[in-house]
Formats: structure tokens, sequence, C-alpha cells
């Protein structure tokens, strides 16, 4: 009932459909018996007597009950359906929204192949809530009620004889939908796995292939593939077994009714429009009862995909976005005052982390890999909240900042390039509309990219195909530079940005590096020592605490543990 009171939220704004919902179903809930009434009364009051103008007339009001339940029963499966999927948009709109902001945190600690499970199986299932669901089951048990009613006021002798095997149904029917609910459960979690780990190992088809893993990894899939057949093929084996038993069950009943109402017949005791309307209405009242456990197992269904998805919509794994300080331009001088951060709990990864970079400065960050370089740059756009000390900005804590605002100023190139399967104009622009391509040029003009560009098929237009597969990783790492420099950032983050390319490519660049660096402030993350040569300052890090400060000279003056990574170069540059 919880998970129902937070579905029926989204039912508000269309209360109206809604409750014309609601009416529909109790309609035909009060139509559903009328029409073996109407021909009891036919055989017993016309036919018997031979009144051919009251059985014509008869006939007509049949005819019109039948137009009009069809009407009703159209209205309400198009409305129950139409309701069903209007709220799920709402809700895949919602939870979709939601996932843009939580931390990067959550989608460490979450397989990909889950989420969208989440976002695309769980919510199709709450269609059915409404459509299979909640309403079906609904308008089932006021059919029952009514053709219930309607029976024991004609004969209460023969009703009873006719709900002589329910009890055997309802027994069958609990014992059903107990099954069928756990196979579903197995169903919905054999879903998720494939989706894992299709998502996972298609993703990573070059590192299946590059250690001749296709083999192992079929194996896994046919295991995990086996384990989904096996919960369908349990579901249907239910199925397979329930509804024989019910017709069989409904069967015995109508027999039962036909023995005993015989028997009145003969006896002069009952009618015979009577009887053959219990038969009728036998028909009417087992079929609801069958489809119920069908129905309950449905709305189960959906209640348990619900309650993943409020979990989800409920989770708190999200950047607190609570500052209001929307600046237009910034300074770009950063300052880390104390700064302790961990991923899981208290294994911190970086440890009282210190220094400052003044408007315009370039500063360095080296050091072996773990040691802190990316946790810094991640925090300073906050993409992970710090656990102790201060970030600050123009003297503003960061956390004061509008996120969009923050992260409007800050110009970020990453050593793994994400291109989306669109245009080039669009994985530069992210689709803003404010930016034009010849804006686009000019940045690709900066950084290098001009010529391979209008090189390509279409040039801006050109598609790149899902993560820039028909790219070189050069390439792809010079679109990054370009979409971080077309929105003409304060600060420029570059977090190992060259070190995806070739030697020839990357001296190419590096003068158009220093153009882009040039008025900015600016923080490297580089592999390379050569490329950091000129940084006013360079922090060399070590197990997530600065060892050492200073430039380039100076550190190598020190003969620390600066002097030992750049010794360590030049011996693998000689090699």
């Amino acid at each position: 009932m919880k998970v129902l009171r937070q579905l029926y939220t989204y039912v508000k704004p269309y209360q109206a459909q809604f409750y014309f919902l609601v009416f529909l179903t109790i309609a035909l809930a009060i139509l559903a018996p009328t029409r073996p009434y109407y021909i009891q009364v036919a055989i017993d009051e016309y036919v018997a007597v031979g009144d051919t103008a009251g059985l014509i007339q008869i006939i007509y009001i049949l005819v019109g009950l039948m137009v009009v339940q069809a009407v009703a029963q159209w209205a309400h499966t198009y409305y129950s359906g139409w309701i069903g999927q209007v709220i799920i948009k709402d809700i895949r709109a919602r939870l979709y929204k939601h996932l843009l902001k939580l931390r990067l945190k959550f989608f460490d600690n979450t397989p990909i192949g889950r989420l969208v499970t989440r976002n695309v199986s769980d919510i199709e299932t709450l269609a059915d809530v409404f459509s299979e669901g909640l309403a079906a089951i609904l308008g089932d048990l006021l059919q029952i009620i009514t053709i219930l009613g309607v029976m024991f006021y004609i004969d209460w002798k023969l009703t009873l004889v006719s709900l002589s095997t329910l009890p055997l149904l309802i027994i069958s029917t609990y014992v059903f939908k107990e099954k069928i609910k756990v196979t579903f459960n197995d169903v919905r979690n054999a879903v998720s796995n494939l989706n894992s780990f299709l998502q996972e190992h298609i993703t990573g088809m070059n590192i299946v292939q590059i250690f001749n893993r296709e083999k192992r990894e079929y194996e896994k899939f046919k295991e995990i593939n086996r384990e989904h057949r096996a919960a369908h093929i349990r579901s249907v084996l239910y199925y397979s077994v329930y509804f024989p038993v019910a017709e069989i069950i409904q069967a015995i009943g109508i027999g039962l009714v036909v023995w005993y109402g015989a028997v009145g017949v003969l006896g002069l005791e009952l009618q015979i429009g009577v009887l053959i309307s219990f038969i009728m209405y036998l028909q009417l009242f087992f079929r609801p009862i069958r489809m119920i456990a069908d129905r309950f197992n449905t709305l189960q269904m959906g209640v348990v995909s619900s309650s993943r998805i409020f979990k989800l919509l409920a989770s708190t794994e999200h950047i607190a976005n609570e500052g209001n300080f929307k600046p237009e331009k910034i300074q770009g001088n950063i300052k880390l005052e104390n700064v302790w951060f961990a991923y899981n709990d208290e294994e911190y990864v970086l440890k009282d982390i210190s220094f400052e970079v003044k408007k315009g400065q370039t500063i360095a960050l080296v050091g072996a890999t773990g040691a802190g370089k990316s946790s810094i740059i991640n925090l300073i756009s906050r993409f992970y909240e710090i656990n102790k000390g201060h970030i600050y900005i123009d003297g503003t804590d960061i956390r004061d900042f509008e996120l969009g605002a923050l992260r409007k100023h800050i110009g970020v190139v990453l050593q793994d390039v994400f291109l989306f399967s669109n245009s080039i104009y669009h994985n530069i622009t992210l689709g803003n509309p404010s930016i034009s391509k010849e804006q686009v040029m000019e940045a690709a003009e900066l950084v290098g990219a001009r010529k391979f560009i209008e090189k390509l098929p279409g040039g801006l237009d050109y598609n790149v195909m899902e993560r820039g597969s028909t790219l070189s990783v050069g390439q792809r790492q010079l679109i990054s530079f370009v979409r971080a420099m077309v929105y003409n950032p304060e600060i420029l983050i570059l977090d190992e940005a060259t070190s995806s390319v070739d030697t020839e490519t990357e001296e190419l660049i590096q003068e158009s590096i220093e153009k882009m660096m040039k008025g900015r402030t600016s923080i490297v993350i580089a592999h390379r020592l050569s490329t950091i040569q000129k940084a006013d300052q360079i922090l060399v890090l070590h197990k997530g605490e600065i060892v050492e400060t200073g430039t380039h000279e100076s550190l190598l003056e020190k003969g620390g543990y600066y002097t030992q990574l750049h010794q360590m170069q030049l011996k693998m540059m000689a090699i």
C-alpha cells in the first residue's frame, strides 16, 4: 500500500482521466450480469409462452447493452493503457533527471546495466500496474461481487451449489500466486544480470578480444542466459498447470449446477431460463477469479519494480546544490586548504592537501599512479565532496557556488575522451544552441584541430559513431580540446591530456596548449615531464601527500622524488 500511495502521487496530474477510468470499471462490473439476466427473462417470459414481440424487444435491449459494453470496454482498455504510459513517461523523466544529479561516487559503485534496467525494464513494468494490474483487479472484484449478488437474489440454493467448488479454486489460485511471485522475482533479477553483463562486456569488447577471453566470456553468458531461461520456464510451467486445473474446477461447478438445476426443472421447481442464466453466470464468475491471480502477480511485479525505482529516487548520493553564487566572470584564483578526501570511508587518498594558484598561473601535478592527482581536479569541479577542509575560488568556498555556475568557469580535458554517437559539432557543443559553427571552428583553429575536421566527410557534421570509434585516439583528444575551449573557461584543467597522442601530434598541439593556457589559471597533470617544464609551480604527490614543490629546475636541484621520476623517464626514452 505504501508503494501504491507513492504511485498515486504520479496519478494526480491526470485525476480526471483516472476517475473516469474508475467510473468505467464500476460500469463494466454492473453491466457484466445484465446479459444472462435478460436471456433468462427472454426464455422464461417470452420464449416459453411464444411471445415473439416481447422476444424482439429483449433482443433489442441485449444488442444495445452489448454495444454499450463494447464501447465501455474499449474506453476502459484505452484509458488504462494511456494512464500507464503517461505515468511511466513522467517517472522515467524524473528518474533520469535524478541520475543526472547523482555524484560520480554512486556510479563508481553501481553497475550501469542495473541502472539501465531500472530506467527501462522496471519502469515499463509499471505500465502493466495500471493496464493489467490495479484497474483490472478492481474491475474483477466488483464483477465477482455484482454477479454473486444477482445469483443470490435469483436463487440462493442454486448459488450455493454453484460455489461448492470455489474453495478448490481459491486454494489453487493462492498456490499459483505464491509460486509465480517467486518466479517473477527470479525473472526480474535474471533480466538485470543479463543487462549488466551485456553492457559491461560489449563496452569492454576490445579487452575481451585482446586477452583472448571470448570462449570464457561466452560460457559465462550462457550460464546467465540459462538462469534467465530457467526462470521463464518455471513461470510457464505454473501457468500450464494452473489454467487447466481452473478449467476443470469450473467444469465441475457447471456440472453440479446442471445436475441440481435439471432436477429442479424436471420437478417444476426451477425455470429453464434460470438454469441457463446460472451457467452463464458461472462462466462470468470463474473467469475473473482465474485471471485475478495472474493480475495480482502483475501488480506485485509492478510493486517490486516500483520499490526498486523509488529506492533509487530516494538515494541521497547527490552533490548538494545549495549555493546561490552565480558570477558571470571569475578571476581564477584557486586555494586548497587542509583538504582530506576518501572514496571509501576513512581510506584517505588525499591527506591535508594545501596549495594556492594565482590568476593566470600554471600549476602541474606529478606523481605515481594513485598518488591523488586526478582526485584533486575532481574535487575542484565538485564531482566528489571533500571529507575535510575547504576549496576556494576567488576567496569563495566552492560549496557556495551554484553547481552549474561553478562548472561553467572550469574547462576540463580528460585522458579518456568520451564521444557520443553524433556529429562532431554536437560532441563539441553538447547541444548548446548558443554556440555557432564559426565559434567551434575558431576554437578548432586554436588547438590545431581545424585541418583534420575539414578533411572529414561533412566536416563538423561528420558522425563519429559510438565512443568516437571512427576517429583516431589523437583526433578524439583534439576534439576534447575544442570542447573545452569553445566555452572560454577562466580555469583550465588538463588531466593527462596529451598522453594518448603520439609524439608528433603532441609536438603539434603543444604550442596550441600554451595558447589555451595563456591568461587562464591552469592545472596540468602530465606523465610526460617535458610538457610541464614551463609550469609556474610543480607539486609532487606521493600516497596522497605533497612531498615536494617548486619549479622544474629547482626540483631537479633538490635531487629528490621529482628527480627520480625525471631520471626514470629519461631511461624510458633512451630505450
